[in-house]
């Protein structure tokens, strides 16, 4: 009996078919050391077997969740939209040179296209500004995590190769016990004793135990293998971001300024080409005006030069004027002279009449004192 537990309690070694089945990169000496710390008979030995790996891989798991700070991605994405969203909704096509205000917006004293623009330009600018330094500081958090990330690479895969370790260690021992404990405790109970078929059953169910124990550790160390692609998968995602900040705050916030600026230059040599037209129109509008008054004044110097002191017409009508005036004189003085002749003939008729009728009178005044005598 006490031979049968000492080989019960003996430390698994290595087979040669073990060793031939083990991985090339694991060490076959640390592989048996782990061996030999795993005590089949022991449930807490088998129930702690890895333990410690494991605790280290979830504490890896842990570290990924508090650390990779995967928030400050999604912000840093945030913020690049809203950046993109605020570029898009301010154009320099807003300038437009030759678009005049309407009379509603005369009327209402709009300011001119370049002051709404200026004053639009100075509040996405500071807007931008605060974007800007937003990425700046969300790009240097991403790029502590991309380092951080390597170091938690490195230890998961630290703590795969040593979850390997102890999965070969497991397999070790529980070759052992198919290929060498168990068989012969089998033979051992032959005997028909109870107490050997208790053991026998005692180290299967340990065996089984070793079985469970080692699925987990599988399954861990699955769990660990697959962590690795989706660190480096993280890690690369914000090395994209990183590259996105960087194109966006080198590259296109300076070029969104130069194409505003180049927006306002165009404008104002589009208002200076605009005055130019203006003054253009204006000069050969004055010399136009200028040569037609000057041909007016012409044709009237002209006119006034070529014709003489006196009209002719008002000459002739001058000359028939003063031909009516004294064809008129001498009607009027004919007139006159007849008249006179004929005042002259009724006098004389009048002082006839009047000396006939002296004459009647007096003789009439003799003739009458001698009829009264009478």
């Amino acid at each position: 009996m006490n031979d049968t537990s000492r080989t019960e309690l003996a430390p698994a070694t290595i087979t040669e078919t073990a060793a031939t089945t083990l991985p090339a990169h694991l060490e076959p000496a640390r592989v048996q050391q782990l061996a030999q710390t795993l005590n089949i008979a022991d449930t807490n030995s088998i129930l702690n077997f890895g333990a410690a790996a494991q605790k280290q891989l979830t504490t890896v798991a842990d570290t990924m969740l508090t650390d990779i700070k995967s928030e400050d991605a999604g912000k840093a994405g945030e913020l690049l939209s809203n950046m993109v969203n605020l570029l898009r909704g301010f154009q320099g096509a807003e300038l437009k040179v030759q678009e005049k205000p309407s009379l509603f917006a005369r009327l209402l004293g709009k300011a001119k296209p370049l002051t709404t623009f200026l004053q639009k330009f100075d509040t996405i600018s500071e807007q931008l500004d605060q974007i800007s330094n937003a990425l700046e500081t969300h790009k240097q958090k991403l790029l502590v995590d991309i380092k951080s990330l390597d170091k938690l690479y490195d230890a998961n895969l630290d703590y795969y190769r040593e979850l390997e370790y102890h999965i070969a260690a497991a397999e070790t021992v529980l070759a052992d016990a198919d290929h060498s404990t168990l068989p012969a405790l089998a033979k051992t109970a032959e005997d028909g004793e109870m107490e050997s078929a208790q053991r026998l059953r005692d180290r299967q169910m340990q065996r089984d135990e070793l079985d469970r124990r080692l699925h987990d550790l599988r399954l861990t160390k699955q769990v660990s293998m697959q962590a690795l692609p989706s660190i480096r998968m993280v890690q690369e995602n914000n090395k994209g971001l990183v590259s996105k900040i960087n194109t966006t705050l080198v590259n296109t916030v300076p070029l969104w300024r130069q194409q505003l600026a180049q927006s306002i230059a165009i404008y104002r040599s589009g208002e200076a080409a605009i005055a130019l037209k203006q003054s253009s129109d204006l000069t050969n509008e004055l010399l136009t005006a200028n040569a037609e008054n000057l041909k007016q004044a012409n044709r009237e110097s002209r006119t006034q030069l070529e014709r003489g002191v006196f009209d002719i017409g008002a000459v002739e009508k001058a000359n028939q004027m003063l031909i009516e005036t004294i064809e008129e004189s001498i009607q009027i003085h004919e007139t006159g002279r007849k008249q006179r002749q004929e005042a002259a003939e009724k006098l004389l008729a009048a002082e006839e009449a009047l000396k006939q009728s002296l004459k009647s009178a007096a003789q009439i005044t003799q003739e009458t004192p001698h009829e009264r005598t009478v």
